[in-house]
């Protein structure tokens, strides 16, 4: 016999009247747009993993570069005017 195997599994009446093994109605949208948020959010981690630095910590040490530049234009020897 094929069901010879399950003939021990027992099934409580009450799990069978609560309604426990019914499935839930899923909204497709909400899955769907849920599903995408999660694709969106992996893929920004790797990006973000990829390029190492935030945008902020990209533009602080530009600006410091920039005024150590500045710095170093204005203590400049002058070599009197001669290309």
């Amino acid at each position: 016999m094929a069901l010879a195997p399950f003939r021990d599994i027992r099934i409580d009446p009450a799990f069978l009247m609560t309604g426990a093994g019914v499935a839930d109605v899923i909204n497709l949208k909400r899955f769907k747009k849920r599903m995408e948020r999660e694709r969106s959010a992996t893929q920004a981690e790797t990006n973000r993993a990829r390029s190492g630095r935030t945008k902020s910590e990209r533009a602080r040490d530009k600006k410091r570069e920039q005024r150590a530049d500045e710095f170093l234009d204005q203590h400049q020897l002058d070599d009197g005017g001669q290309p």
